[in-house]
């Protein structure tokens, strides 16, 4: 099948960028035309196009990403770049909510001192979480609960990209997402902010002093997320980034 030809059925099924779509599945295919044919009848059934490819770009890197684990989304390369400033030289670090483990790869390359866990209850996100951190600590259960025990009151940053889509939003995401993401790291309950609760509510006796909490939300949810974190005894200061229409909500341990 020639790249045209693929061009053609990317945009009959939709696909907005399908010039840049279709470069990228005939040169993933590398001339293998039972691949390639796969991989397009994949993306026109509606698959992610980083879950056709199995990879997505993040910071810089290529993030291993199977069907049915959360694609990572540009914008929480903010949360990211707020984690890497809190981070000193033999720093415990946790990402929490972990999906693909794009943040904590991320963090590990721009900081190769730090000590880098992830954890996520779902274990195919925790599988492919594993190749992106590979040697690296990931553990699989509800929230911080699978962490050992003897981290509490060492950890330096803690970054979460919880679900915060509220519940009755997530049919009016789009398809490739609710369809073919797993709800778990979508649905963020009634007022988007259930998840995020959890986790402000036991961050604090993991981090050590002057350890930070960073938790992804949106703008509309900021000052909730803002508000559990203040209830929690944490400092609190929002972080927006327009270019990437990113808002994250810092929480200090004082």
């Amino acid at each position: 099948m020639s790249q045209d030809a693929v061009i053609s059925r990317l945009r009959a099924a939709g696909c907005v960028f399908a010039e840049d779509e279709a470069a990228l599945l005939v040169g993933e295919a590398g001339g293998d035309g039972a691949r390639l044919e796969s991989m397009v009848a994949a993306r026109v059934s509606g698959l992610p196009l980083e879950q056709v490819l199995g990879w997505a770009w993040f910071r810089g890197l290529r993030i291993a990403v199977a069907p049915g684990v959360f694609v990572p989304r540009r914008r929480t390369e903010h949360l990211v770049e707020l984690a890497v400033e809190h981070v000193v030289s033999g720093a415990v670090v946790v990402d929490v909510c972990c999906g693909s483990g794009a943040v904590a790869a991320a963090v590990r390359v721009e900081c190769p001192e730090a000590v880098v866990w992830a954890c996520d209850v779902d274990e195919r996100a925790t599988a492919c979480a594993r190749v992106n951190l590979p040697g690296g600590e990931v553990v699989t259960g509800d929230l911080l609960s699978p962490l050992p025990r003897d981290l509490a009151g060492r950890v330096r940053v803690m970054t979460a990209n919880a679900p915060y889509v509220p519940s009755d939003a997530v049919a009016l995401m789009p398809p490739e997402a609710r369809d073919h993401e797993p709800r778990t790291a979508l649905d963020g309950g009634t007022d988007g902010l259930a998840i995020q609760a959890r986790v402000i509510a036991e961050a604090p006796r993991w981090l050590a002093p002057g350890g930070a909490l960073l938790v992804e939300t949106s703008e509309e949810q900021a000052e909730g997320t803002s508000a559990l974190m203040r209830a929690a005894g944490l400092h609190v200061r929002v972080s927006r980034n327009d270019d990437l229409d990113a808002t994250v909500v810092c929480g200090l341990r004082v």
